[in-house]
C-alpha cells in the first residue's frame, strides 16, 4: 500500500493503468454494494491506482478526483492524456530542437511506449514521437492524490 506496505496484487503503488471500456463505473469504496458516483466514458483514460484490494482499485484521475474501480475494467496499457487547453507538440526525437512532427490537441489521448530522461514516446495510428513527460498526464512517478482522501472528492 502507499505506506510500503506490500499490495494484494504484488504491484507497486502508485501505478498507471488505463480504463479497458467507455462505460466504467466509479464507486464510493470497494464493491458492488457501494454508489456509483460517476460513469468514465473514455475508453484508455490513463489513471494513477492510489491504493489497492484484492478485487478494487482506488484511482486518481486526471481532474484529481478519487473514485474506486473494479480490477477488471483496468488495463496495463500504458496511455496519456493532455489535460491542458494547450497543444503539446510531438517531437521526432528527445529533445526540444528536434522536429516536430504533429501536435497533440488538448483533451486527447494516445498510446504511450516509455518514458526516458523526461520524454515519453508514443503513438498515434502511424504517428510515432516523443512529449514531454511533465507535459502530459499519466507519467508522473508520484502520488497524485492523497489515498487517504474519500472516495468521490476532487472531481472539479
Amino acid at each position: 500500500m502507499p505506506d510500503g506496505r506490500p499490495t494484494p496484487s504484488g504491484q507497486p503503488v502508485p501505478r498507471w493503468l488505463s480504463l479497458k471500456s467507455s462505460e466504467v463505473h466509479a464507486r464510493f469504496g470497494p464493491g458492488l454494494d457501494h454508489r456509483i458516483l460517476w460513469e468514465y466514458r473514455v475508453s484508455g483514460l490513463p489513471v494513477q491506482v492510489v491504493a489497492e484490494t484484492t478485487e478494487w482499485r482506488k484511482v486518481c484521475d486526471p481532474e484529481g478526483a478519487v473514485a474506486w474501480v473494479h480490477r477488471s475494467v483496468v488495463s496495463s496499457r500504458r496511455s496519456v492524456f493532455n489535460a491542458s487547453d494547450k497543444e503539446i507538440a510531438i517531437h521526432s526525437g528527445r529533445s526540444e530542437t528536434s522536429p516536430v512532427r504533429a501536435r497533440l490537441s488538448p483533451r486527447s489521448l494516445v498510446a504511450m511506449d516509455e518514458c526516458e530522461d523526461g520524454w515519453c514516446r508514443i503513438r498515434a495510428g502511424r504517428l510515432r514521437g516523443w512529449v514531454r513527460q511533465s507535459a502530459v498526464f499519466g507519467t508522473q512517478e508520484r502520488a497524485l492524490c492523497n489515498a487517504a482522501r474519500p472516495a468521490g472528492t476532487g472531481r472539479r
